[in-house]
């Protein structure tokens, strides 16, 4: 377990997250500049914060309250970041012997030859970085890390550089690998499909601070802000008046009157709906639809095409053309296909009350 609770100012940038990472994988996720890479270097000893804590279980790598900064040499951390940086006038396992200076001659050529087969690269022992593919050369970085045994493996969006197959390849042996060494990793990225194909939990982080975590279902699923909503690829996202609370409850939004299924908040509430593009349904009729509730006319005004599924963009009937009345639809091409959409204006859709989640401002 690995808990950070630290404020750090670089220039006018302050970074400030508070966050527990147990074994397992844990992503930091978020924008470019919201403090990532910060993150994971005052972690690592080559970033001194102001105030706070950084704690590896019981034992302190930075507490400023006892004046105590460890330095990177002697916390157990391995670092792995997007370029493998191997030394290229050594081998592959020489490489990965450089992780652990510290042990005997046998003893680091045991663990080096464990550790390349354990992911599939044994034969590569004595060739050299140059002659390696890309892929290779990020397993044989990532056995130097794993090579001391850390208490925490700090990645910073390692598979960035690869092909999406081999990064695809890669992630799946690093959940192997986290389950079979029982690890505590700490992860960087930038790509929502990559955050949630890869870690157990999601730690959305914006502006120096983490805004939510949690398993990463429960982050996809229910976001607790606007915000955090919009960063997790929630392209609808709307304002409203909690109204009509002994109905079972309803939100007035800038498309209509919406019925949710869960409305803890009291009347005349002001809160934010984030509804999943993919969850919305289009029917050429109202009687289309078996529930009657949440469906509107609707035109369509744009749609692209991803290949595999088709982005819809329509506008609420009876709503001003400004895009406070537009919904984002998300469909796979098959449907696209059997509903004929291909540019037929006139619609209307079926939002499912389980699809719009509620959160307070």
């Amino acid at each position: 377990m690995i808990v950070l609770a630290f404020e750090a100012a670089i220039g006018d940038f302050e970074l400030a997250p508070k966050l527990e990472v147990p074994s397992g994988i844990t992503v930091l996720f978020g924008p470019s500049g919201s403090g990532k890479t910060l993150t994971l270097e005052a972690v690592a000893g080559l970033l001194r914060p102001d105030s706070g804590q950084i704690l590896a279980g019981d034992t302190p790598f930075f507490d400023s309250s006892m004046n105590l900064h460890v330095p990177p040499y002697e916390r157990r951390i391995g670092y792995l970041v997007q370029e493998h940086a191997l030394f290229p006038h050594l081998t592959v396992g020489d490489n990965v012997a450089y992780g652990v200076p510290d042990l005997p001659r046998d003893a680091r050529k045991e663990r080096t030859r464990q550790l390349l087969g354990s992911l599939g690269i044994g034969e590569l022992v004595d060739r050299r970085p140059v002659e390696i593919s890309g892929g290779q050369a990020q397993r044989v970085a990532l056995a130097r890390a794993l090579a001391r045994e850390p208490e925490v493996l700090l990645l910073d969006e390692p598979f960035a550089a690869l092909d999406a197959a081999t990064a695809g390849t890669l992630r799946r042996e690093l959940r192997r690998l986290t389950q079979e060494l029982n690890l505590t990793v700490l992860l960087v990225t930038h790509d929502l499909n990559e955050a949630c194909q890869v870690g157990d939990r999601i730690a959305v982080m914006d502006s120096g601070r983490v805004l939510q975590v949690d398993a990463r279902e429960e982050v996809a699923r229910r976001p607790h802000s606007a915000r955090v909503a919009a960063l997790l690829g929630y392209s609808n996202v709307l304002r409203g008046k909690i109204t009509n609370v002994n109905k079972g409850g309803q939100v007035q939004t800038s498309i209509g009157l919406l019925s949710v299924s869960e409305l803890l908040e009291l009347e005349g509430t002001q809160v934010d709906l984030a509804i999943r593009a993919d969850r919305i349904v289009l029917g050429r009729g109202s009687s289309f639809f078996e529930d009657r509730s949440n469906v509107f006319e609707v035109k369509l005004v744009e749609e692209s095409d991803l290949g595999v599924s088709r982005i819809l963009h329509v506008r609420v009937c009876g709503t001003d053309t400004s895009r406070m009345g537009h919904v984002e639809i998300q469909m796979a091409d098959d449907r696209y296909k059997q509903l004929d959409v291909n540019g037929r204006r006139d619609w209307y859709m079926h939002i499912p009350s389980e699809a719009i989640h509620v959160m307070a401002l």
